[in-house]
């Protein structure tokens, strides 16, 4: 029992690092081939938007609007895919697999 408390205390351990990681990783969106493009961080949070002048059309704002949402989902499949690599290998450790990770019931 003593083992298994001191390697579900390492898997928090390990858990904690990959989230300050992934909170301190940055990845990048883009959309308009380039005009717009959205930093986030690989824990999710928007850090900032870019527009490119050329992007700035005011007779058609609903395009700019469409390119802005375009480039936050992008920023935003980047960090879901970091926060899959970087927190994939302790997922498993926490009841991914055949049986429960902790190899007792409901866990």
């Amino acid at each position: 029992m003593a083992q298994l408390l001191k390697q579900a205390q390492q898997m928090q351990q390990q858990l904690v690092a990959a989230q300050e990681e992934l909170a301190q990783r940055e990845v990048t969106g883009s959309a308009g081939g380039g005009l717009v493009t959205a930093i986030m961080t690989g824990s999710g949070d928007l850090a900032s938007v870019t527009i490119a002048p050329a992007a700035v059309d005011p007779d058609d704002l609903e395009t700019l609007q469409d390119l802005v949402v375009a480039a936050v989902r992008d920023a935003k499949r980047a960090a879901d895919e970091l926060a899959a690599t970087t927190m994939g290998p302790l997922a498993g450790g926490l009841g991914g697999g055949p049986g429960g990770g902790l190899g007792l019931p409901g866990f």
